[in-house]
């Protein structure tokens, strides 16, 4: 198992251009990486050189943004990037999310570890529910109660876990004289009935050297960490402060508790979001570049961090390259449903100008560092030894340089303090991670869910 004192990184691959939707604008990039699977392999041989133990695709199934002057959030289809990938790399880890909510089970387990065969061990499936309705209908279906929804998510899981294990880990015989392609008697029907999935099974696909696919969980809430304790090892989580992520994190490890699971087998990955230049002022420039890309987000932000702080602000009402007067600021307080307005409030308290305190990424999905090398190194040392996270999943804000200039200028400190590995410590992902060897259902006594369709039998 790995040392407290190294901390795992993932990188985040997003739509191909970066964390901001303006990056398709910056220098360098190609304005088409979008369809250019070239470039996400390019990206992940930089994290692979950098020895990231993954690269991330999250995903939500819907075009939730403007095209106009925005990239799409997500690739075109987070699997077939992840292909493209698998065929290019040899150690990394690839991962990418999949919904349990319009997804059958099946298809799942055949696509995850098909991927995880033909890479030698390396994939992890991110097991997410889907809310959205512009999702839903998609699907031409309806959003579904938060109950159900986990409900259904249960029952996905144990359904894959038993149709990755029904090819038993010894049945694939391949006895050329004796004409025995694989063992029969040890590739068997799941035949599992539940309320919302069924799958007769078996799946004809060999164990991989990782046995199945690592299951990873996104979301919080009750229902959120009971999945996570029940079957992840590894949660994608979004804390914006150091607090909040401890908490998240001791949640998570006491919920794996609960399922008579070890607490160090399951491992938080914390979003981080990074500009990087020679000095703190050149990286708030480039933040600042990325913005004015886009008036009209500007616009959106001004206003939305009005609300953070309490008090009502538009490019109309005030200079946004000024701080703000301190009349106005005499009314403004951290409103307390957003985790991130305390710092926005501290940094206008300071007399940063309003482009100025956007450009150091407050109203940004995860924690933003704008700075040097070594600040960045700073943040995520403070975070990892605090025991806020075991490791992050890093977005940089335009992928055409970012992924590089984390991998030749952060990794190296990290590398140097003593918190980061140098080599790989195996070739499957659950070797990278530090996770046990894991084939078919883990623990029948907690899937309830189901009951044995004897009619499915063959």
């Amino acid at each position: 198992m790995k040392k407290r004192s190294e901390m795992q990184l993932a990188l985040q691959m997003v739509s191909g251009y970066g964390a901001e939707f303006s990056a398709w604008r910056m220098p360098g990039t190609n304005p088409a990486a979008y369809t250019n699977m070239d470039s996400y392999v390019e990206r992940a041989k930089l994290a692979e050189q950098g020895k990231f133990q993954m690269i991330f695709i999250a995903d939500t199934p819907v075009l939730s943004n403007n095209l106009g002057p925005q990239t799409p959030m997500f690739p075109m289809d987070p699997m077939l990037a992840l292909m493209a990938v698998a065929r290019e790399t040899k150690h990394i880890g690839l991962v990418a999310t999949l919904s349990t909510t319009f997804n059958y089970p099946y298809n799942i387990a055949r696509q995850f570890k098909a991927l995880d065969v033909i890479s030698h061990g390396r994939v992890g499936w991110n097991a997410v529910t889907t809310s959205d309705p512009l999702a839903a209908a998609n699907f031409g279906a309806r959003v579904i109660e938060r109950k159900e929804r986990y409900d259904k998510a249960n029952e996905s899981i144990q359904i894959v876990q038993a149709l990755w294990g029904s090819w038993g880990s010894d049945a694939w015989t391949l006895d050329v004289e004796g004409g025995e392609f694989a063992d029969m008697d040890k590739i068997q029907p799941i035949n599992l009935q539940g309320q919302y999935y069924a799958s007769r099974g078996p799946l004809p696909i060999p164990p991989s050297e990782q046995g199945q696919p690592v299951i990873f969980q996104a979301g919080g809430g009750r229902e959120g960490l009971e999945l996570a304790g029940k079957y992840a090892s590894g949660v994608y989580a979004n804390p914006y402060d150091i607090a909040s992520a401890r908490e998240h994190r001791q949640a998570i490890r006491q919920s794996a508790v609960r399922f008579g699971r070890n607490p160090n087998d399951i491992k938080m990955f914390a979003g981080f979001m990074f500009s990087l230049a020679s000095t703190e002022e050149e990286a708030l420039d480039r933040r600042k570049q990325l913005m004015n890309f886009n008036p009209q987000e500007i616009t959106n932000r001004v206003s939305y961090l009005g609300s953070m702080i309490g008090i009502p602000l538009s490019v109309n009402l005030v200079d946004i390259d000024k701080p703000l007067p301190a009349d106005l600021l005499k009314n403004a307080y951290a409103n307390p449903r957003d985790p991130r307005s305390p710092i926005a409030l501290k940094l206008l308290l300071q007399g940063l100008s309003v482009r100025d305190v956007l450009a150091h990424g407050v109203i940004n999905y995860h924690p933003v560092v704008a700075g040097t090398p070594t600040q960045v190194a700073d943040f995520l040392e403070e975070w990892f030894l605090a025991e806020a996270c075991d490791g992050f999943s890093v977005v940089p804000d335009v992928s055409f340089d970012g992924v590089a200039d984390f991998v030749n200028q952060v990794v190296p400190i990290l590398q140097e303090r003593g918190l980061f590995h140098k080599e790989y410590e195996g070739k499957t992902l659950r070797k990278n991670m530090g996770i046990p060897y894991e084939y078919g259902m883990r623990d029948l006594v907690h899937y309830s869910n189901y009951r044995s369709d004897s009619s499915q039998k063959s």
